[in-house]
């Protein structure tokens, strides 16, 4: 069905032509041909590891070591900002009960954690920043409503450019307001979004919220989205650790490296962060919590006994087989492609969802997903057979914490892009800050082929700074510069 109904629609028969002139005259590469020539598919080394295609300061990810002879050594995953682990940012979090995912995006942005003055300044300019341009709303988002909202929401950062008299001016003053406008009402856009499609597709009421002074971004997003406003000060504080898990990951993942790509170019801010939504917006990137909710739904009604480690083990190796599940032999919420004894973020996740669960009535869920994380490594190793470790990767739990929040499933992967805007902004004013004189993705071409991948490399833990020590203010840390390599495919 189309929506524009003066423009006629293809008629079978001529799309079952048309597909079939594609077909004849594109055959499939031979992954042989590949191979030859040294051509890293699925831009992966063949010991699993990712193709070096840069560097950056501002995050990266570390799940094995590599010693000199190529051997990987499995290692616990770190997940590392600005020369800060995750796992610390947390820490501080819980010790001083503060909301850390603006510090998160002041660290990100500019290399270190906000001095109290900075931090109080940085929150109101968020804070003035969140409502719409007078009339955009109206305009752009709520007379074309769409059923996806990352769909909506690239649509609406791009058409933020025409807003902004200065949209193709790439200094670094322009880029940062430019950054910081976004990074404040993209959560706004995103429930704006969300309420038109409630109304023009769900067939629901649906309800508006003004910004109110002196929430957090987490908060600003609870109180805007539930029709009440009303909500738990640990619901926030779990929001916010969902955002600030979710905030980078390394230089490498699909939509930073998209990111990248277009601002090497030249491009206006608002086009490339709109390429990055669309990146995430892939279920192979960004939208791997949903399918982990469908299928803990799917194994709840088909295990008699959850509770039970034997029947949901022989479950889970059903699924592998493809005989059980939706057929892609896939345990959603399980695997990484860098994590190989844990993900940082998934266990930050778990520590923290299990005192809501229990409050909330979702202990069975939350019981079963623990029991998958425990399970499924042994069956996947009986099964396939490989050295390749596999642990619980950030989706297996987020996806539950966003149900227990009572947030809808429209919202799991716009929450994802929310969190992560930062992260594809600071890689952003990188890129276009070094001034770049060439496009980002050089490729040698060969007849017929497309791209000539080069080179591998791989930053070892000892690489990194000293541990963090405290700042200026009780709960601030700072670190020295380092920098990464980036290994795209993360």
């Amino acid at each position: 069905m189309m929506y524009y109904p003066d423009v006629p629609a293809l008629e079978p028969d001529e799309l079952e032509l048309l597909c079939h002139e594609y077909l004849e005259h594109n055959a499939t590469l031979d992954p042989h041909l590949a191979d030859q020539m040294g051509v890293k598919r699925g831009l992966r080394n063949l010991d699993g590891t990712g193709v070096l295609a840069g560097i950056t300061n501002v995050s990266n990810v570390i799940g094995y070591d590599k010693k000199e002879d190529g051997t990987i050594v499995p290692i616990p995953g770190r997940l590392v900002y600005r020369g800060i682990d995750i796992d610390t940012l947390a820490a501080e979090a819980d010790a001083h009960d503060r909301f850390m995912f603006e510090e998160v995006i002041w660290l990100l942005l500019f290399g270190s954690l906000p001095t109290q003055e900075q931090y109080a300044k940085f929150r109101k300019l968020l804070e003035h920043h969140r409502e719409l341009p007078q009339g955009f709303a109206d305009d752009m988002i709520l007379n074309s409503p769409s059923p996806n909202l990352m769909n909506k929401m690239a649509r609406s950062v791009l058409a933020m450019y025409s807003y902004d008299e200065h949209a193709e001016d790439n200094s670094l003053p322009n880029i940062l307001r430019q950054s910081i406008n976004l990074i404040a009402e993209l959560p706004t856009m995103m429930v704006n979004a969300y309420q038109i499609k409630r109304r023009v597709y769900d067939r629901s009421s649906m309800y508006f919220h003004l910004p109110t002074e002196g929430q957090s971004t987490a908060e600003h997003i609870l109180s805007t989205y539930r029709a009440d406003q009303k909500f738990t000060h640990e619901e926030a504080r779990l929001l916010d650790l969902c955002l600030l898990v979710h905030a980078d990951h390394g230089g490498g993942n699909c939509s930073t490296f998209t990111c990248r790509v277009l601002s090497s170019s030249g491009t206006d801010t608002y086009a490339a962060i709109s390429s990055a939504i669309g990146a995430l917006k892939g279920p192979k990137h960004g939208g791997a919590n949903l399918k982990v909710m469908h299928q803990l739904d799917y194994i709840l009604e088909n295990v008699e006994d959850p509770s039970n480690d034997d029947e949901v083990r022989e479950f889970l190796r059903k699924i592998l087989r493809k005989e059980r599940g939706d057929g892609s032999g896939l345990i959603y919420g399980m695997g990484h492609a860098v994590y190989t004894m844990s993900d940082p973020r998934a266990q930050i996740l778990k520590t923290h969802a299990k005192s809501l669960a229990y409050k909330k009535g979702y202990d069975e869920e939350y019981e079963l997903l623990c029991s998958i994380e425990r399970l499924a490594p042994q069956v996947f190793a009986e099964e396939k057979h490989g050295p390749k470790k596999v642990c619980a990767n950030v989706d297996l739990f987020s996806g539950l914490i966003y149900r227990m929040l009572g947030i809808s499933e429209d919202l799991y992967t716009p929450l994802f892009a929310i969190a992560r805007v930062p992260g594809w902004q600071a890689a952003g004013v990188r890129s276009a800050g070094e001034a770049i004189k060439s496009v980002f993705s050089r490729c040698k071409c060969a007849p017929g082929f497309f791209f000539r991948t080069v080179g591998a490399g791989h930053v070892r833990p000892g690489a990194y700074p000293q541990t963090p020590v405290r700042r200026n203010r009780p709960g601030a840390v700072k670190t020295a510069p380092y920098k990464a390599a980036v290994s795209v495919g993360l």
